[in-house]
């Protein structure tokens, strides 16, 4: 198996952010959000919660599916929240949308604050991500859904230069470089499933999506 290289944990230069936010995301965030309004079901009403929002751009695809859905997205790198504070004024949503300067892993909120938890792409930058994922486990109200996606660490060379040259090959080096980095800071679906179970949420939530995405779903019950 390829050992796990981390990255930094927070994307905090204004560089960084520029290049995120310029590349085309725009296949796997709608991917995304018809995955999580799937597994979830209509909006009910409450709030939801987006952990590691980067720019905003899945809350502002989420508001524009969902006419009733408002957010409380969360991000720990400053410039990246200055470009979702752009981005989300751009989009008219700052009424549906709030921005928090907030530790995945120590979120400052309630139990079961939220009808949805959401995260896209978080847990790969962060070396240790039990407590993250405890942390959005802890924010699902009653009859709430979990919903966590990311990369799949894949398990040689060649097949992490397969994906980076499919799924990155046309953008800058820049873009293809930080692709291949996170993809080899990102964890094997078995880790994950070892973090799942020692929270003591069903493993079966933990599967393979796409040939480079695991994914995270688990309902609290009433």
């Amino acid at each position: 198996m390829l050992p796990r290289v981390l990255e930094p944990e927070v994307m905090d230069t204004p560089d960084e952010a520029i290049a995120y936010d310029a590349m085309d995301h725009a296949e796997v965030n709608g991917r995304f959000v018809a995955d999580v309004m799937t597994a979830h079901g209509p909006p009910r009403g409450g709030e939801w919660l987006d952990v590691g929002t980067g720019t905003a751009l899945i809350p502002i695809a989420l508001c524009r599916a969902a006419q009733n859905v408002r957010l409380v997205a969360v991000d720990l790198a400053e410039y990246m929240l200055a470009l979702a504070r752009s981005n989300v004024e751009r989009a008219g949503l700052t009424d549906r949308i709030r921005l928090d300067r907030v530790d995945a892993k120590g979120l400052t909120y309630p139990d079961g604050s939220f009808e949805a938890v959401l995260s896209n792409s978080i847990v790969h930058h962060v070396p240790d991500p039990l407590p993250a994922l405890a942390e959005m486990a802890r924010l699902v109200a009653p009859g709430g859904t979990l919903f966590v996606r990311d990369l799949a660490r894949p398990p040689d060379l060649e097949t992490l230069d397969r994906l980076v040259s499919a799924y990155a090959g046309s953008e800058p080096e820049h873009a293809r470089s930080m692709f291949r980095d996170s993809l080899h800071a990102a964890l094997a679906v078995e880790e994950v499933r070892d973090l799942i179970r020692s929270l003591g949420l069903p493993v079966g939530g933990v599967r393979m999506t796409s040939d480079r995405h695991w994914t995270l779903t688990w309902r609290r019950p009433h």
